[in-house]
């Protein structure tokens, strides 16, 4: 299985860099039976079974992207750099992993400051890695980092311009609870409280997992073998309430639709031959064609990166020809991609 079957041409134009406003007035390419519609995510309702229930992801994006300065005295005198850093995720010594940019800039014991109030001190340096100490922790790095950091939005939005203050809110799910992301469930991003209330009196259930989505999402798959790819760990945790109403839904003849690839990987890993347990821990679990899936029967997700294992994801759900036909179409109907993107709801 080759990294160029998963290939396609997008034009510029169709990656979004701002979504669409409301968010439930998103387009929503409707996959199923051999055939498809073009729809808006506000047809949701009409769409699915009273039977249905949708997995969501309640992982909240943490302000990982600061920007801050390095000092140093020197026999040459005091000299700066400015850096750059996207935090990673929590170590068990209070430290933070973190992708720091340039990290040939900074040493071991050197302090970078990132506003008047927070700084960081680094640690160690490893594999393209630093591990960072702040200076607060707690509520008050919490509210620290608040106000200096600023939205990780993925590098094709970043490229096109910086962060703000609405990508605070737009990068955000309504029902993010559990902050420990650097990428958002951008297919959760569609949903606002009307589209909510509406699926909610159609009867379709909403059951919430946890997956806290890392930026090795972002990184692309650089081996030509597809199957010898490793993903990145992420943390996740599904509660024997949630394992439960899942098995319920089964046992009742109903569909099990994720709302996003990361809802979709959670209750996979979370599987087991009889069906599905509660479960906590790091997840790399990878999904490529020939997976067998044995909770999901549906996924709703936004249109995904040429190359990337998303595309692998969705091509083992519903066939890579399948696969092609809707993303040929999505690209002529001009559709737009990615995180900030139109949305599908794809029913192998």
């Amino acid at each position: 299985m080759k990294l160029s079957d998963f290939d396609f041409d997008l034009p510029d134009d169709l990656i979004a860099t701002r979504p669409a406003s409301p968010r439930s007035s998103a387009r929503l390419l409707h996959a199923e039976a051999g055939g498809i519609a073009d729809r808006i995510v506000s047809d949701l309702p009409e769409i699915l079974r009273p039977s249905d229930r949708l997995i969501l992801n309640d992982t909240r994006v943490i302000p990982a992207r600061l920007f801050g300065v390095r000092k140093r005295s020197g026999e040459a005198g005091p000299s700066e750099a400015k850096i750059e850093v996207t935090l990673l995720e929590p170590q068990a010594n209070g430290s933070w992993s973190a992708l720091v940019k340039p990290l040939k800039k900074v040493k071991d014991g050197e302090t970078i400051t990132f506003s008047p109030d927070l700084s960081a001190r680094v640690d160690s340096r490893a594999e393209g890695q630093a591990f960072l100490r702040f200076n607060l922790t707690g509520e008050d790095f919490d509210n620290a980092l608040a106000h200096a950091g600023a939205m990780p939005l993925p590098p094709y939005i970043a490229a096109k311009r910086h962060a703000d203050d609405r990508d605070k809110e737009d990068y955000q799910t309504i029902w993010a609870r559990n902050a420990g992301a650097v990428a958002a469930p951008t297919a959760s991003l569609h949903f606002d409280e009307a589209l909510v209330a509406a699926l909610k009196a159609r009867g379709v259930g909403m059951t919430f997992v946890t997956l806290h989505v890392g930026a090795g999402t972002f990184l692309p798959v650089k081996v030509e073998d597809v199957t010898t790819h490793k993903m990145h760990a992420e943390w996740g945790h599904v509660s024997e309430d949630a394992a439960a109403e899942i098995r319920a839904t089964k046992a009742a003849g109903g569909r099990i639709i994720p709302v996003g690839t990361t809802a979709l990987r959670l209750i996979e890993s979370a599987a087991r031959d009889e069906g599905i347990a509660p479960w906590e821990g790091d997840t790399d679990i990878f999904i490529y064609p020939g997976f067998e899936f044995r909770v999901t029967d549906g996924l709703m997700t936004n249109f995904h990166l040429p190359k990337s294992t998303l595309m692998m994801l969705v091509s083992a759900l519903m066939g890579q020809e399948r696969i092609r036909e809707i993303y040929a179409h999505a690209i002529a109907e001009r559709y737009r991609f990615f995180s900030y993107g139109d949305s599908s709801l794809l029913i192998p």
